[in-house]
């Protein structure tokens, strides 16, 4: 079964490994942002995970209409403030993947 999104969508999984102590902080971060990455033009969809054997590791799921999306996002404002509040209280530097759905099984 092809995806049933458009072949530009993509979902953006991005692995963030927090020092011990700092992540209370980071929810207080990512609770005063999370809605106006939602409400970014383009996101359609965001979660926050978190790791149940390292409570330090958190992932966030998010889902854009494209790359293009995407990539203004991480080059406006919003970001660039909500980025330094968060890698500050990193313990490894973060990853980040872009995919792209190949198959789906509702």
């Amino acid at each position: 079964m092809k995806p049933s999104a458009s072949s530009s969508a993509l979902t953006r999984i991005v692995k963030m490994h927090f020092l011990p102590g700092k992540e209370n902080e980071f929810m207080e971060v990512f609770e005063s942002s999370k809605e106006k990455i939602r409400a970014f033009e383009g996101c359609a969809y965001l979660e926050l995970f978190r790791d149940t054997a390292n409570p330090s590791i958190f992932f966030t799921h998010s889902r854009w209409i494209s790359e293009n999306r995407l990539e203004a996002y991480r080059q406006s404002e919003l970001f660039r403030i909500t980025w330094a509040k968060t890698k500050i209280l990193f313990a490894e530097k973060a990853e980040a993947w872009s995919l792209q759905s190949q198959i789906i099984l509702p």
